[in-house]
């Protein structure tokens, strides 16, 4: 079932300064790779920036020879009604399941749907895909992000 359903984000780590952001961007433009959701959380000294791209593969490559530190990290992705409580849903089924988020970000898919994408510890990730199923909660599969 991960396989089937695991999307891979890649965690960039950024210092921050002024220009890091534009060298990431640039060097996936020019190597022809999709941002398709992203995510940039920022500390004093740093920042991570989460990606899904249409081709993981290529861009850690890119990125790594860039100089870029990075992690490949396995999320799901899961799309609700674009309305209020869709997100409550979803995280009540994950904790009502036992299962921590590790941390979440979201985007809208449409003029209906929003598409939510979860990052839970790894020894969690199948047991979080098996609740949603459950729940009837539609997960998103990986070709809607890749190429």
């Amino acid at each position: 079932m991960i396989k089937k359903y695991g999307i891979k984000q890649l965690s960039i780590f950024l210092e921050n300064r002024k220009g890091r952001l534009l060298e990431v961007t640039k060097a996936l433009k020019d190597a022809a790779i999709n941002i398709r959701a992203l995510a940039l959380a920022e500390s004093a000294e740093f920042g991570i920036l989460r990606l899904v791209v249409n081709n993981p593969e290529k861009a850690k490559s890119v990125l790594s020879s860039a100089g870029f530190t990075l992690r490949e990290q396995d999320v799901f992705a899961v799309e609700v009604p674009d309305e209020p409580g869709s997100f409550y849903t979803v995280v009540k089924v994950l904790s009502d399941s036992d299962i921590n988020i590790d941390y979440t970000y979201a985007f809208v898919g449409g003029s209906s749907k929003a598409v939510l994408i979860f990052k839970v510890p790894s020894q969690m990730l199948e047991a979080a895909l098996d609740a949603l199923e459950k729940a009837d909660i539609k997960l998103v599969e990986p070709m809607f992000f890749y190429d």
